[in-house]
């Protein structure tokens, strides 16, 4: 994926719509570039959140750790973005995330990512709108769990 494909990639990703294009072109170029073979994992949960990740192609399963097992709680897919919780309220992996089949994302580190909240307050409003309604997913599912 060229440089242009990226930026262009950012651009369809909701939390970065509002950046200036010149400004996604340093963060494409800031940002690392990682491919994942199915089953392999982007973050494990417990461990420290560093970044967080854009899924530019492919898609994720995010893994919860329960008593009986590994539990999928959601599927991520392009232009997703994930680990901003760990690195938001400086706490371990809340989830495992893992490729479900072949798997391209962009990581931006824990600095980056604050430097781009600081310079475009719009992220910040994104990403606790995205939280929000996480918030509200989560919610209803345990309702309905203690429902059953």
């Amino acid at each position: 994926m060229s440089l242009h494909e990226e930026v262009d990639a950012l651009r369809r990703v909701p939390l970065f719509a509002k950046i200036e294009p010149s400004k996604l072109k340093l963060l494409a170029f800031t940002s690392e570039k990682l491919d994942y073979q199915p089953g392999q994992d982007l973050c494990t949960q417990g461990d420290a959140g560093d970044a967080m990740y854009i899924i530019m192609a492919g898609e994720a399963d995010v893994l919860i750790n329960t008593p009986s097992g590994e539990h999928r709680v959601a599927r991520l897919g392009k232009n997703s973005f994930v680990g901003e919780i760990a690195i938001l309220c400086d706490v371990p992996r809340t989830a495992t995330v893992r490729a479900a089949g072949s798997l391209t994302a962009l990581r931006i580190s824990k600095d980056l990512f604050f430097r781009l909240v600081g310079e475009f307050p719009q992220i910040a409003v994104e990403i606790m709108r995205e939280l929000a309604g996480r918030l509200d997913r989560t919610t209803k599912d345990l309702a309905k769990a203690r429902a059953a």
